[in-house]
């Protein structure tokens, strides 16, 4: 994951979602759930701390057995950590 300032107009999110040898059913249904996560968590969370951040989420291998809720945890640790100041670990 990449954050960078972004455009005074809020928080952006981008998804990149490897083959990684997976088909592309199960890119699909990665690339979907990461995309919920950013709508419901990560994009509210930036704009509640004030963080106009342009935010590039690039899914490793393991993404693709991770559950929603690993996925989602990931995410909304790298959240905080944008809110917060600190340079993300991610």
């Amino acid at each position: 994951m990449a954050a960078a300032p972004g455009v005074p107009s809020g928080p952006r999110l981008g998804i990149v979602v490897p083959r990684h040898r997976h088909s592309v059913v199960e890119r699909n249904l990665l690339r979907r759930r990461l995309r919920e996560i950013g709508r419901r968590d990560l994009l509210p969370g930036l704009r509640n701390c004030g963080a106009g951040y342009d935010v590039l989420v690039r899914a490793r291998p393991e993404a693709y057995t991770a559950t929603f809720a690993e996925l989602r945890r990931v995410l909304v640790r790298f959240t905080e950590e944008l809110c917060s100041g600190e340079l993300p670990s991610v």
